[in-house]
């Protein structure tokens, strides 16, 4: 250990949390957000998964592609189209381009004031493709090679 301050230290300038302090707030993160992983696991499972999936992008960059199965309602039109799409008593799961982009989060936003219980999936579609998850376009159902950054190389799940 060197001889300076943990005090000077970006990770520690600020102490970490307690205990108790801090498994509340990440149970709470674990309220809000779905991994793609996950998503794509409850979704492959036999039997109904308990949630919806919904694209919040615009129609040009759903044609070019989507998680198979997901709605189609764009942010700009949740307040006026969801009540039409969705069932109140299902869960939720938005998504938009990548972690880049906080289309999905405000999403979840208007779906939440509209009474929908709702989560955000991390990573949005990029990350759905990256991981070599099958999307569906305009012309059919694809798949990529997963990028060994982001996907396990040869195995079914990180292990995490």
């Amino acid at each position: 250990m060197n001889s300076t301050s943990t005090a000077a230290h970006p990770v520690l300038g600020v102490a970490p949390a307690a205990p108790a302090v801090a498994a509340a707030h990440f149970r709470a993160s674990l309220a809000f957000h779905a991994d793609v992983s996950d998503v794509a696991a409850a979704l492959a499972a036999d039997g109904d998964p308990g949630f919806v999936v919904v694209d919040v992008r615009s129609t040009a960059s759903w044609d070019q592609g989507h998680v198979p199965g997901a709605v189609h309602l764009p942010t700009a039109l949740v307040t006026e189209q969801a009540g039409r799409l969705l069932d109140r008593a299902v869960p939720v799961v938005t998504y938009c381009w990548g972690p880049g982009c906080n289309g999905a989060t405000r999403a979840a936003l208007a779906l939440a004031e509209l009474g929908y219980r709702v989560k955000e999936m991390l990573g949005g579609f990029e990350y759905w493709v990256r991981e070599g998850f099958a999307f569906e376009t305009w012309e059919g159902q694809q798949r990529r090679t997963a990028d060994p950054l982001t996907a396990p190389a040869d195995a079914a799940d990180c292990g995490c």
